[in-house]
């Protein structure tokens, strides 16, 4: 079979995500054929030339960026395009993966920073002011929401917060429990999105576990006011942003 470069799809190595513009930038299989999704620097023969994490590769890649300023119009210094390829390597074949991380392995996991990610997304729970939760309306639309930080966490798999039994939120989730929370740093351009499922809890140990002083100024009933009530998010899933590199993780 005659092997051609398709002139209407521009192709980029799925290892370093160089431009495949002719033949001449084609890596090769074992057999001496060209490959279609690896450039000659990152394959040959029908292997990787060299064995490395994409973190390793982007700042191997990174080398190269006054040498790819020459030719571009759009100058990008080298943080930019890190940034820049810290979004668009994880797309690419040899790094397309998604992180499964469980209870047990999560704190070893480790981001931007060396933090661990369970610890920064605790910490955007507890000190940012605003979580924006979300529900599924009648019609199947998104919906979604302000309200104020979670009352109560239990590590990053539980959420607790207090909302009126008589809204429209509340209607939504007792109709669907499918829903999602999404906590944004602005600062620090950090944001996660956990999805999940929300219950509304209306029994009176789960409204005096999250009640506070001063809540009668929303419920004059007072904490067995029957317009107040508890909505406890489970999170199931997750996905964490951070300089432009997501990372998806299960929660188990």
């Amino acid at each position: 079979m005659k092997f051609e470069i398709m002139k209407t799809e521009q192709r980029f190595c799925q290892s370093c995500g160089m431009p495949l513009n002719d033949l001449n930038d084609y890596g090769t299989n074992a057999d001496g054929s060209k490959n279609e999704e690896y450039c000659k620097y990152c394959y040959e023969n029908g292997q990787f030339t060299q064995q490395c994490t994409m973190e390793e590769m982007i700042e191997h890649c990174a080398q190269f960026v006054e040498e790819f300023n020459k030719d571009s119009e759009h100058k990008v210094t080298r943080e930019e395009a890190i940034g820049q390829m810290k979004m668009f390597f994880p797309h690419l074949k040899r790094w397309r993966k998604e992180t499964t991380i469980t209870s047990h392995d999560f704190q070893d996991v480790m981001y931007a920073g060396l933090a661990p990610v369970k610890q920064l997304i605790m910490d955007m729970a507890d000190n940012l002011p605003t979580t924006y939760i979300s529900s599924v309306d009648e019609e199947g639309y998104p919906c979604t929401k302000a309200m104020l930080s979670p009352r109560k966490r239990e590590g990053i798999k539980e959420f607790y917060f207090t909302t009126n039994a008589f809204s429209v939120r509340v209607a939504h989730y007792r109709a669907n429990p499918k829903a999602s929370i999404y906590l944004c740093d602005e600062k620090n351009f950090r944001a996660v999105m956990l999805k999940g499922t929300m219950e509304v809890l209306t029994d009176q140990d789960s409204k005096n576990m999250i009640w506070r002083e001063g809540d009668t100024n929303y419920y004059p009933g007072g904490v067995t006011d029957p317009n107040y009530c508890v909505l406890k998010f489970t999170a199931s899933e997750g996905r964490f942003y951070s300089d432009f590199y997501p990372r998806s993780f299960v929660i188990e």
